[in-house]
């Protein structure tokens, strides 16, 4: 698979996602907690939730599904959508004193929302990887999987990817009533408010 000549940008991306999603939201939600910035911390539990898809994406990955190029791309438009939606949890950000925890926060959400839809938009050319079980062992999909099969390799070895891929689609299944049930209930009933009254 050397003849991937993209392959040292999949990389980059990975270890960018986890800066970005994984490292930097863990300690800004650890710090909203200690300095009891709820607002932050309401909008953090809510980037969870929502980002737990590309956590599910990963272990499609291992299973090799190719349904897992789909589920990324999707994760990366709902994060940026996860982030800004909220009117109320957006008003009590901006109306917050100014904080080192206030401008690192702010700069997160929006480095995140660019790096998610730029990342989106280079997983357009991959999206054919889930056409099909032979498109995703062609070498040029095959790449995306090389990280998520280091990561079973470091935290899995003793579970096999079938295993793992099953608890994946489980896992997405889940998501995806959860997700439907947002959509066609929960949103109709409180609107762009993260906070119900």
């Amino acid at each position: 698979m050397n003849e991937v000549w993209f392959r040292q940008y999949v990389w980059v991306d990975y270890r960018l996602a986890l800066l970005f999603l994984v490292f930097i939201p863990v300690i800004l939600l650890i710090w909203a907690f200690v300095q009891k910035a709820e607002a932050i911390q309401h909008l953090l539990t809510i980037y969870w939730r929502v980002s737990s898809l590309l956590a599910i994406t990963v272990y499609l990955m291992i299973g090799q599904y190719p349904i897992s190029f789909i589920s990324g791309f999707i994760g990366r438009i709902l994060i940026p959508i996860s982030l800004w939606f909220w009117l109320d949890l957006n008003d009590e950000i901006d109306y917050q004193q100014s904080s080192p925890l206030k401008l690192i926060f702010t700069s997160w959400r929006w480095g995140v929302t660019i790096y998610s839809i730029l990342g989106a938009i280079a997983l357009v050319p991959f999206l054919g990887c889930a056409v099909s079980e032979s498109a995703i062992k062609t070498p040029y999909c095959q790449v995306w999987l090389e990280a998520p099969l280091l990561f079973k390799q470091y935290f899995h070895e003793n579970s096999t990817p079938v295993f793992l891929g099953f608890l994946a689609i489980l896992s997405l299944l889940i998501y995806v009533v959860y997700l439907t049930y947002f959509v066609l209930v929960k949103l109709g009933k409180q609107g762009r408010s993260a906070v119900q009254h």
